[in-house]
């Protein structure tokens, strides 16, 4: 081979070799690609990286609770996530004395799983009874049946119950119950002579309410 022929060989030679050098840079994926990194990744065997866990998914904490009624420690307490009511009474030191136990047994669920900022109420012993007057008060206080069955005492009745009266708001309420802890109404005509209700209430409530 002449060596013209061996230049023109070289020169051939070297630009075949450039002309692949070229074609490697144009192929290559660009830099920090992350999906064709995790396709070279799994071309080649190894895993591609696990993206890291949403910053914002929520951690379990403690929650806040509020027990009260019947129990030995009423106020609010802090139990851990996934606490259940019956946790919520223990950590208020259990039931009180004067807890009504029929009406806890089917008016709680110990079971409950609690939620942040729930209020767990216990039933004490009288909170829904109505109270019955005896039997002779019932003509002394103008109502409307002897025996007084089902009437509300204003002197043991719950606030709620007062108000459930016709013609009788909160102001009364509150009237009646500041009246009561002073000294007990002897009657219903003792609480309008008291300035408690007045005349047009005491007709409202004759023959289901009573005081005595």
């Amino acid at each position: 081979m002449s060596r013209s022929d061996r230049i023109l060989v070289a020169t051939g030679g070297g630009a075949a070799i450039l002309a692949v050098a070229a074609a490697i840079v144009l192929l290559a994926p660009p830099a920090g690609d992350a999906s064709t990194e995790g396709d070279a990744a799994l071309l080649l065997g190894t895993p591609a990286p696990i993206a890291a866990a949403d910053a914002s998914t929520p951690t379990s904490g403690p929650i806040f609770v509020d027990v009260e009624g019947a129990v030995a420690q009423p106020g609010i307490r802090q139990l851990s996530a996934g606490s259940r009511v019956a946790d919520a009474i223990a950590a208020a030191g259990g039931y009180a004395s004067d807890v009504d136990l029929e009406a806890a047994a089917t008016g709680i669920n110990l079971a409950q799983p609690l939620t942040d900022g729930q209020q767990v109420h216990v039933p004490r012993l009288g909170d829904a009874e109505v109270a019955a007057p005896a039997g002779s008060q019932g003509s002394a206080d103008g109502g409307g049946g002897a025996s007084g069955g089902g009437l509300v005492d204003l002197n043991t009745a719950t606030p709620e119950e007062l108000e459930a009266l016709p013609g009788i708001g909160p102001v009364t309420v509150q009237k009646i119950v500041a009246a009561r802890q002073e000294r007990p109404f002897s009657s219903l005509d003792d609480a309008v002579q008291r300035g408690v209700i007045h005349r047009g209430q005491l007709e409202d409530i004759r023959g289901v309410a009573t005081a005595g």
